[in-house]
């Protein structure tokens, strides 16, 4: 059976629209109809796979098999009308291309974080260590465009049930600690900060995050449409203009407020009340968390967080205009990178509560093995049943291997008795010698 690219399928307050892949691009519209829901990647690499993937049963037969899946991530389901149209319209469209189909359904934050840490610790090669004890796997740290995810396997027990998953893969048992935080995905993030620097009704916002001398206009309506920033300005047609303080101490001390801390009821938090246990082990950061550290440590293979944090002060004291002049970066991502270095370090070191003696313990990843890091290839080799339960068992002999070995060691035993008869009549005759004498 041959397993088409993924159609994945998210709401805007999760950092997606439709395409193939994690769809963390641009995509700021509140809804979809059935003409722009495969408006983009999605549509060429359908075509792609029709035109290269193998025919299921040879090149006469026009029929193809696959498990296309579509997903729309639960917790952004503000209009289940909606989502059930976006589903239907997906549906739609894959039904043109020559696959079949199996239909689409909707996976969880939870889900995408679990799976995210299967296709890191499978493609490293973590899931079939044959040591005895703990087997070491890597914690995964996924930051999309709407919602960032942790899991890893603690050193204790997990003490709320909702965080807690059970995996059982290749015969070892995994009980992880795992939680989605939507809308902190650097987008939506950003978007909750430029919420709280509005000031009502003087139609501009002064924004330390970005860099000195830089100036935007956005319409609200275009800006401010998630659920993660509800109820923004009195008018959506409002155009609000953006001016770059370049305060990087004071963009830290704003984006370290969206993480709340005033509240934990359990031994240990990560931020807004949620429990996490103490980080344990290796961890894989990948998705966003690797593109804007792989902007602040210029080609280094590692990056201490001291470093880090100096980079990142650097480029927010840094004019605009110097910024474009250095950089051969589009605008927008250029212009969102002293918030996104500054977000960055405030959800691991204030959110995940990794310090200075933990940093060196998590790797940025882009690739592993050639392969994205990424939740989508877990969740394929979950549904397809790629990663047994339990380990592989040795095949049993066949009837001439049975035979090989049974005349190997008869002849091994064999020789050893009469090696053990030499032995005797040897003795036996020295001491017959011995009493002739």
């Amino acid at each position: 059976m041959v397993a088409a690219p993924t159609a994945v399928c998210r709401h805007p307050a999760a950092g997606g629209g439709c395409g193939a892949g994690r769809g963390d691009g641009d995509t700021d519209r509140a809804s979809a109809t059935e003409t722009e829901v495969w408006r983009g990647p999605g549509r060429g690499l359908l075509t792609h796979g029709a035109l290269h993937l193998p025919l299921a049963g040879g090149e006469d037969e026009r029929h193809w098999t696959s498990e296309a899946v579509g997903v729309l991530q639960r917790e952004g389901l503000q209009n289940h009308v909606q989502a059930e149209k976006l589903l239907h319209a997906v549906e739609q469209f894959i039904h043109t291309y020559p696959f079949d189909f199996q239909g689409a359904r909707i996976i969880s934050g939870l889900d995408e974080g679990a799976f995210g840490w299967i296709t890191i610790n499978y493609l490293m090669g973590n899931l079939q260590q044959d040591t005895a004890g703990e087997p070491d796997t890597l914690g995964a740290l996924d930051l999309g465009g709407g919602s960032t995810q942790i899991t890893f396997v603690p050193d204790r027990e997990v003490q709320a049930p909702e965080n807690a998953m059970h995996f059982r893969l290749y015969g070892r048992d995994y009980n992880m600690y795992t939680h989605s935080f939507l809308c902190y995905g650097k987008d939506q993030a950003l978007k909750m900060l430029m919420q709280n620097l509005m000031v009502p009704d003087q139609g501009t916002i002064r924004n330390p995050c970005f860099n000195l001398g830089y100036e935007k206009s956005i319409n609200v309506s275009d800006f401010f449409n998630s659920p993660c920033t509800p109820g923004t300005a009195r008018s959506w047609n409002q155009t609000l203009r953006v001016v770059g303080t370049g305060d990087s101490r004071q963009c830290g001390l704003q984006v370290r407020a969206l993480l709340n801390h005033s509240a934990c009821s359990w031994t240990s938090c990560s931020f807004n009340g949620l429990y996490q246990p103490p980080v344990w082990g290796n961890f894989g950061a990948f998705s966003a968390y690797y593109f804007v550290t792989a902007f602040f440590n210029k080609g280094q293979q590692r990056q201490s967080l001291s470093e880090l944090k100096e980079a990142v002060e650097k480029f927010c004291s840094m004019s605009w205009a110097k910024a474009t002049s250095v950089y051969n970066i589009k605008e927008r991502y250029l212009s969102e990178n002293c918030f996104s270095g500054h977000y960055v370090l405030a959800l691991l070191i204030s959110g995940y509560n990794f310090s200075a003696a933990t940093w060196d313990s998590i790797q940025f990843i882009k690739k592993i093995k050639g392969s994205d890091a990424g939740w989508t290839l877990g969740y394929m080799l979950n549904l397809t049943n790629m990663i047994p339960a339990e380990g592989r068992r040795p095949k049993p002999l066949s009837s001439t291997s049975f035979l090989s070995i049974l005349v190997v060691f008869s002849i091994a035993a064999l020789l050893l008795l009469l090696a053990v008869f030499l032995l005797a009549h040897r003795r036996i005759s020295r001491e017959r010698q011995m009493l002739l004498t």
